[in-house]
């Protein structure tokens, strides 16, 4: 049974804070300073560029790739690490659109998907795809034998709305289509399984619900049936198969291995190694049911204490992800003046609040918590002030 108070003291959470926001940026777990500190100190300063062997820093994508590998229903070695989730987007939609009928070069997408995936396909427009994207409610329809590629996030980065990963992706098959999924919402988060559901392709960033920090690498995963065919635009040293013979013509890596780039980030995915120590002994189904009783028991106390919220979320718990959604007119303000507070979510433009529901860290102390503090700055209006309107930089 999982000890949700184990892991909670794995975290540093800033004293009177209740931190929802791990949907956007995880909590830096207790470890990360010191294995920051060892590979600095130790691995770095001690091995120099010995490091690479010695310290396995050349092997690290894919060993830590695999720790995520659990978290998402893949298998040992089908997972590696490296770049950002925006990389690891383009590389898995150019080589869908290779495996993809020469005839065909429509990459289906939805207005819910997170901009930068969509910003990706566009760049790829260049080469020949063509981007259609229609409301995350028609994609289902909108999948037939004119598309090359399905790309979609599956849980709504503003609303929540989680699509249904396996059903989508069948028909994506039966059209003779391949199926990308960015599953930035979903790591960590939801009992996501890319080969039960069959997926082609899936991606996703690792400093949401899996806590790497600020910057910390992307993943990318292949199915084994396709992996050893998949050919990215974007090829790099690391991705070679021999990456020290320094031939001038690329040779792609057996299987995930061709899906690396250039090197690695070894500081930050020392860091995301020591967070993903929070999972052990963890099942993602005891995570994803505890977040749906902290979400529906955050839901129950904000629409009996703030009418004036409307739920911008699915309300069957099933059909969302570990995040919930509230509008409001003023959600900016209103969002400044509950951070204010020690309530931490985030504003996503133009009226959403956001919430999100992380087990590892959060308890139903917190979701009350953030009910009180929310009713309280609604009913007094505390948010009408000067200073949380003043639009930062990063919202």
């Amino acid at each position: 049974m999982a000890d949700f108070n184990r892991t909670r003291a794995l975290f540093h959470i800033p004293e009177g804070v209740s931190y929802l926001d791990g949907n956007s940026l995880g909590p830096m777990p207790l470890a990360a300073a010191d294995r920051a500190a060892a590979v600095i100190r130790d691995e770095w300063g001690g091995q120099l560029i010995g490091g690479w062997n010695s310290a396995g820093w050349y092997v690290q994508p894919r060993r830590v790739g695999d720790r995520i590998a659990r978290l998402i229903g893949a298998g040992p070695g089908e997972v590696v690490m490296g770049d950002t989730l925006t990389v690891k987007v383009f590389q898995a939609v150019s080589a869908a659109l290779k495996l993809a009928s020469a005839r065909r070069n429509v990459v289906l997408s939805d207005s819910g998907n997170f901009p930068s995936d969509l910003y990706a396909v566009q760049g790829l427009s260049a080469m020949g795809a063509e981007l259609r994207v229609v409301a995350p409610e028609e994609v289902e329809a909108a999948i037939d034998e004119s598309i090359a590629v399905l790309m979609l996030t599956e849980v709504d980065y503003r609303t929540g709305r989680r699509h249904d990963m396996p059903a989508l992706t069948a028909k994506a098959h039966a059209a003779g289509a391949i199926a990308v999924w960015d599953l930035a919402h979903s790591a960590g988060a939801v009992d996501v399984d890319v080969t039960s559901g069959d997926a082609d392709f899936a991606v996703g960033c690792s400093y949401k619900y899996l806590n790497g920090g600020p910057g910390a690498p992307a993943f990318i995963w292949a199915n084994p049936r396709i992996a050893a065919e998949a050919q990215p635009i974007l090829q790099g040293w690391m991705g070679h198969d021999a990456p020290f013979d320094f031939v001038t013509d690329y040779r792609p890596a057996g299987g995930i291995e061709r899906m690396r780039v250039g090197t690695p980030p070894v500081i930050a995915m020392s860091i995301l190694d020591a967070a993903l120590d929070a999972f052990d002994g963890i099942t993602m189904a005891e995570i994803r049911a505890r977040s749906i009783e902290l979400s529906q028991r955050f839901i129950a106390g904000v629409e009996a204490a703030c009418p004036g919220l409307r739920l911008n979320s699915p309300r069957d718990p099933m059909a969302r992800g570990s995040q919930v959604s509230f509008c409001h007119d003023e959600a900016y303000a209103v969002m400044q003046a509950l951070i204010a507070r020690g309530v931490v979510g985030d504003y996503r433009a133009p009226d959403v609040l956001r919430f999100g529901f992380t087990p590892l860290y959060l308890n139903e102390g917190d979701v009350d918590r953030a009910v009180s503090i929310i009713s309280e700055v609604l009913d007094t209006g505390a948010w009408d002030r000067p200073e949380f309107k003043q639009r930062q930089a990063v919202t």
